[in-house]
């Protein structure tokens, strides 16, 4: 394991954290990608909806489960940007709402084609 406390440069997720996390579990790692891979879209496109109908309730629910799930997998920059966009919507500013949620979609693009890597080294 990297002895490396923060992400490559480039990368989203800060792996050698999430394996110490796992306690290096691999087969453990590889569930979580994957349950994040088959929820994550859902949950984008609501959030996605939610700001473009201007539920702002609906968009900090959203944005508070975006939060816990990139929290737990170490994607930390990602999960900063969802915890702005809960932040907003929780006061009700629409505006600043859809620039944050341009933001955390530049933050989360490549994401998961990163956690496909990962997926498929820790098959190694």
């Amino acid at each position: 394991m990297q002895e490396t406390k923060g992400p490559a440069p480039g990368n989203r997720i800060n792996l050698p954290e999430l394996l110490a996390r796992l306690d290096d579990d691999r087969e453990l790692l590889r569930d979580l990608l994957s349950t994040f891979k088959e929820d994550f879209p859902g949950h984008l496109q609501a959030l996605r909806e939610a700001v473009e109908r201007q539920d702002m309730k609906q968009a900090t629910v959203v944005s508070h489960t975006l939060k816990g799930m990139l929290s737990n997998l170490a994607v930390t920059k990602a999960a900063a940007t969802a915890a702005q966009l809960e932040h907003l919507a929780s006061g009700g500013r629409e505006v600043p709402l859809k620039e944050a949620l341009a933001a955390f979609e530049r933050e989360v693009e490549g994401l998961l084609p990163e956690m496909k890597t990962y997926m498929a080294e820790a098959r190694l």
